[in-house]
């Protein structure tokens, strides 16, 4: 008798039912589909990396410049800053040294626009690439853009500084060619200042957006180059910050140190002989705020008065540092007439609106008995809180401090009509009371030239003390504003420094310490500087430099204080060896003679060949003069194009990149440092040197691989468990 036995099923022996081999071969159909359709997306994804990048193909972080003279965009330059300050006795010396580098395979011109110090004198400038080294020449403007743009066209490397404004440059460098590092040397003189017998440096780092007013009836546009000051501005919340500095600092200010200390960066230091070596705690930051260095001397040791000589290329030059004694406390106080003007347009958001709304509170605080005050706000529009000064009773001041609580950033910087209603005065022979204006800004305004001619032609008995607020204020406009109108320039960085600061700001106000000063030389004859003295505030140095015919004599300063008569006399040959003078001295005569322009006693014509003048004979960079360096061999292929970069700038810490740059540029992520009238406080797509910049939206196609994976996956897993019959055997 035979039986059937079941056996387990073999492994290869399948015996399917008509129903399972149909689902079986259908599978396998939409399994070799997918795996095609998700390789070839893959590869496309492989592909992408050797093309053109495009917005959405970027990385986060990743910047992209629209091609000037090609479809399509290109990977920005990187860029990183080093800052070296030599500080001997009263004069600092800079270099600034920055890297370029081009990652792309294409030959590039990088344009990047970087403040400096606006009392510094730029005289040289240097370029490395590879083992070649080549040295910039000071040139009249036009003749330097010349020889600069023919070097570019030919395809030679060339390097190219100028001055847009005093405390405001752009460098240019031609024809970096594919992988290449540039390294761009600048130096600078500049004074070191003193108030309050507190000494210090202040480095700019990052250039704030200006807003740039619209053309008046007669045509003339009051911000000329506003195209050349432009640069993207990145959104930190969406994009790393960019250019990264590091700062070192050797200080030998020629007497015994008490404490150092830096207000926005922390800073570590060591002895170095006499001196101190200052340095960056981190290594390095993102360029976003400046940067400001203050030491004091040791305990009866700060100098009143010294005097500085130097002589170079056959002449002698002095500066003369002295800091008159305080007012007496017991001399009586006059009544006051204060007039604040608070900023709170758009570049105001954030920390900026919280520090001036803080200050002018301050201010208010302090009013005395007596005294009449008014306040003004502006944006686009102005508004007086008063229609005249009133006294500074409890109900008035409680009005202001509610008006001044309710403040809110927004729109443009129309900065002159706000000045001119300050500085409008109706009763300007009124002798019993002090006049004075409180202006409280950021300064970010293209027109800093118009202000600071409003200022002189309508300053008439006012004295315009400027205050600076946030952290990268218009430093050039404050600093000029305050010398025009006989006043002082104070900065506020931060919330924590509002007390101290108006606290110093009010000692001034209240007693104006050296009046009606003169200077003169005996033995010799000299051509000093500031031509026309300012009044002099309490812990506010007097700063003299002059040309001399002879290293001789003394020098002799004069004033009153108190009503009673004032002097000191300094024997030259008692002067302490300095450095740097002559540049310094050159930098302030240029200073005096776009004063006299200012205010109209000379012409723009001859300004301007004064200006040539001094700027040729000292070699300094100037708003009649530049820095060129060409290098005589050329390395760009001919025929090979050159794309332009405009390197992009920080948002400075503390502004609201959505308050002042608008939707358009909430989308993109960027903004613009050229903001014109017409946007009010919120620009558009961003115009930088004429070229449209498109940002990264960080989007890539990492999303289309792992969804390709994915599916490969789920498929590989259907294969498995797909149903499988086996073949029956006896």
């Amino acid at each position: 008798m035979s039986r059937s036995i079941r056996r387990p099923p073999s492994a290869g022996a399948i015996c399917p039912s008509p129903l399972a081999a149909r689902l079986e071969q259908l599978s396998k159909l939409v399994l070799r589909t997918l795996l095609a359709l998700f390789g070839l997306l893959a590869l496309v994804g492989l592909g992408r990396a050797g093309e053109t990048p495009t917005p959405s193909a970027m990385q986060s972080g990743g910047l992209l410049m629209r091609n000037a003279q090609a479809p399509g965009f290109t990977e920005a330059l990187r860029l990183g800053t080093d800052v070296h300050l030599a500080v001997s006795g009263p004069t600092v010396r800079g270099r600034i040294t920055q890297v370029f580098r081009n990652p792309t395979d294409r030959w590039v011109e990088a344009v990047y626009v970087f403040p400096l110090p606006e009392d510094g004198a730029v005289d040289y400038l240097k370029m490395i690439v590879g083992d070649r080294v080549i040295i910039g020449e000071i040139k009249p403007r036009a003749e330097a853009r010349a020889v600069y743009e023919a070097a570019r066209s030919q395809g030679r490397r060339a390097g190219l500084v100028e001055q847009q404004r005093p405390n405001l440059f752009t460098n240019a460098v031609a024809n970096i060619g594919p992988g290449e590092t540039v390294l761009v040397q600048i130096e600078y003189q500049a004074p070191v200042r003193q108030s309050t017998g507190v000494y210090s440096l202040r480095v700019p780092l990052v250039m704030g957006a200006r807003y740039n007013p619209a053309g008046g009836a007669d045509g003339v546009d009051p911000v000329p180059n506003q195209a050349a000051m432009a640069a993207p501005v990145l959104d930190p919340r969406r994009y790393d910050r960019v250019n990264p500095v590091s700062i070192r600092v050797n200080l030998q200010p020629g007497f015994q140190l008490g404490e150092v200390k830096s207000a926005y960066h922390a800073v570590v230091d060591r002895p170095d002989g006499a001196g101190r070596f200052v340095m960056l705690t981190d290594g390095e930051v993102p360029a976003d705020r400046d940067f400001e260095l203050t030491w004091t001397a040791a305990p009866f040791d700060a100098p009143q008065a010294r005097l500085f000589r130097e002589r170079i290329g056959g002449e002698d030059y002095l500066l003369a540092f002295l800091t008159p004694p305080s007012q007496n406390a017991a001399t009586p106080e006059l009544s006051r007439e204060i007039v604040f003007v608070i900023d709170n347009s758009g570049s105001m958001s954030g920390a900026s609106m919280r520090q001036a709304k803080e200050s002018l509170l301050y201010a208010l605080a302090r009013l005395k008995a007596g005294d009449r005050f008014n306040v003004i706000r502006f944006d686009d529009t102005l508004t007086k809180l008063f229609p005249d000064t009133v006294a500074a009773d409890a109900e008035h001041v409680g009005i202001a401090r509610n008006f001044v609580s309710g403040l809110q950033a927004r729109g443009g910087t129309e900065m002159v009509p706000a000045l001119r209603a300050a500085l409008e005065d109706p009763r300007p022979d009124d002798a019993s009371r002090v006049r004075q204006v409180v202006f409280l800004t950021d300064g970010a305004i293209g027109n800093d030239q118009q202000l600071i001619d409003t200022i002189a032609r309508e300053r008439g008995r006012s004295r315009l003390f400027m205050v600076g607020i946030g952290s990268a204020p218009n430093n050039f406009l404050m600093t000029r504003g305050a010398e025009m109108g006989r006043g002082t320039y104070t900065h506020i960085g931060s919330v924590n420094e509002v007390e101290t600061r108006m606290r110093e700001l009010f000692g001034k106000l209240e007693r104006p310490v050296v009046t009606d000063l003169t200077a003169r030389i005996e033995a010799t004859t000299a051509d000093m500087t500031p031509g026309s003295m300012p009044d002099l505030y309490s812990g506010e140095p007097v700063v003299l430099a002059m040309k001399v015919a002879a290293l001789g004599g003394t020098v002799h300063i004069e004033g009153r204080i108190g009503g009673q008569p004032w002097r000191v006399a300094l024997p030259v040959d008692q002067a302490i060896e300095g450095r740097g003078l002559s540049k310094l001295w050159a930098r302030r005569k240029i200073s005096d003679v776009e004063a006299e322009r200012s205010l109209r006693r000379i012409t723009g014509e001859t300004a301007d060949a004064r200006i040539l003048q001094l700027a040729l004979a000292h070699s300094l960079v100037s708003s009649q003069t530049s820095l060129v360096a060409v290098d005589r061999t050329p390395a760009r292929p001919i025929g090979a194009p050159l794309t332009r970069h405009d390197l992009p700038l920080n948002l400075p810490a503390g502004w609201d990149f959505n308050r002042l740059f608008g939707a358009t540029a909430r989308a993109t992520g960027v903004g613009s440092t050229s903001m014109p009238a017409e946007t009010a406080g919120s620009v558009g797509t961003s115009q930088a040197s004429g070229h449209s910049v498109t940002l990264p939206r960080t989007a890539t196609d990492a999303g289309v691989r792992l969804i390709a994976g994915a599916g490969c996956l789920m498929l590989g897993a259907m294969e498995l468990l797909l149903p499988r019959r086996r073949r029956v055997t006896a």
